[in-house]
């Protein structure tokens, strides 16, 4: 098969439980709400979908701001996604949000990291340009401190 050809294979376990392995051999676990019927055992497609932009961009972001010496000490990337109210509840607006932690960051590495990843590196944005609207801001602070996941806002 061609390197360019990309595998995934959902196997359902379940009511609406599925579990999606790649084909670099990871899996995810997806799940429907209780609300909705599922047992919320594992994250909403639509959240993956999210995720997957956050992780693409965030190696981008780490590959080229190494490259530009910069000294980051931690990255999060928050991905807020709107959906439409009508099936099939399509994004239609995303919004990354880049907290780039460490001190002397150069916000024009942080815009030109950006850039080159919305523009030129990151497949999963560009898959996802045409079908919803995205914007980015950053955010940088000197120093690193995870936030907490439970935490996240809505």
């Amino acid at each position: 098969m061609s390197a360019n050809v990309k595998v995934a294979r959902a196997v359902w376990s379940g009511g609406f439980k599925f579990t999606a392995i790649s084909g670099s051999g990871h899996s995810i676990v997806m799940d429907a709400a209780a609300e909705h019927g599922g047992e919320d055992a594992g994250a909403r497609p639509m959240e993956v979908l999210l995720a997957t932009l956050a992780g693409c961009t965030g190696m981008d972001m780490i590959t080229v701001l190494r490259k530009q010496r910069q000294p980051v000490e931690g990255l999060e990337i928050l991905v807020h996604g709107q959906q439409a109210d009508q099936h099939p509840k399509k994004y239609t607006d995303i919004t990354v949000e880049y907290v780039i932690h460490g001190n002397d960051i150069s916000p024009d590495a942080v815009e030109r990291a950006i850039r080159l990843s919305e523009e030129q590196y990151c497949s999963v944005a560009a898959t996802l340009k045409g079908a919803a609207t995205i914007t980015s801001t950053y955010r940088i602070e000197p120093e690193y401190e995870l936030e907490p996941a439970l935490e996240m806002e809505d």
